[in-house]
């Protein structure tokens, strides 16, 4: 394991450009120790180790760094609060394997406690979505189009479930469940990693609007099979090839979803006056 270099008085620090900013204090404010620690242990993190590898320990981060233990231990919390360090009693920290969930936590929060956080994703998913379907029409295999069906047979399944019974949570939960692997699916397709890692990495705070949605289409007249049909849409086109009109289905997908949570926001309101 390669373990962290302390720095001599003579190096100046790497450029601004090539560090990691992790302090969230006002500018101008002097970073604190555990701040100035959270950095060199990203930087370890990122750059010398890999998913799997343990941290050094306390005493030796301790001493590499020049601050106390209480300090590092702190660091560490505040790192895997971020998803990028597992924490067990008695055993060093564990690089985790990346994942987004930090930032779906964060959008989660952000939808909770703010309406305008639902039309904020929605422009966040357009950005992605759109793109996600272009380059799936362009690389789409064998693999990904069975992943991509298999979700289209289980929202069918749901909504069938749900048809029969208004009441199955069940039911609704596993329809918005394959709704969220439908796009998940059509992010993998695409080839591009980072597209379906942040897919994935929206996927609580997608589940959370698809409900809403839900809501609105059903108040706006519409079924689920309707917005069934829209993803077999979009995948049709992708199967064929044709990039730009499943850009363009995709694009006419999210503004229905815009539709139908501005409906659900507005029958909410009404309900509580």
């Amino acid at each position: 394991m390669k373990k962290p270099r302390k720095r001599s008085r003579s190096e100046s620090p790497a450029p601004a450009s090539q560090r990691v900013t992790v302090s969230t204090v006002p500018a101008g404010t002097p970073p604190s120790a555990v701040d100035r620690v959270v950095a060199r242990l990203m930087d370890l993190i990122l750059g010398d180790l890999s998913p799997g590898a343990r941290l050094p320990s306390e005493a030796a981060l301790a001493g590499d760094f020049a601050v106390s233990r209480l300090t590092i231990r702190e660091a560490v919390k505040v790192l895997a609060g971020r998803g990028l360090l597992e924490v067990s009693r008695g055993r060093r920290a564990v690089v985790r394997e990346p994942d987004g969930s930090a930032f779906g936590d964060f959008l989660a929060t952000a939808m909770k406690h703010d309406p305008k956080g639902l039309f904020d994703l929605l422009e966040v998913r357009q950005a992605l979505e759109i793109q996600s379907a272009v380059l799936s029409a362009k690389r789409l295999n064998r693999a990904g189009a069975a992943a991509i069906e298999g979700t289209l047979a289980g929202m069918r399944e749901a909504a069938a479930k749900m048809r029969k019974s208004t009441r199955n949570t069940a039911a609704e939960q596993d329809y918005h469940q394959y709704d969220v692997g439908f796009h998940e699916a059509l992010a993998l397709s695409s080839g591009n990693r980072m597209l379906a890692y942040l897919l994935e990495a929206i996927a609580t705070p997608l589940r959370d609007s698809f409900r809403l949605s839900l809501r609105g289409h059903q108040l706006r007249g519409y079924t689920p099979e309707q917005t069934i049909a829209a993803h077999e849409r979009i995948f049709e086109l992708v199967r064929s090839g044709d990039g730009r009109g499943a850009a363009q289905a995709m694009r006419a997908h999210l503004r229905d979803a815009e539709r139908d949570i501005r409906a659900a926001l507005t029958a909410h309101l009404g309900e509580a006056e």
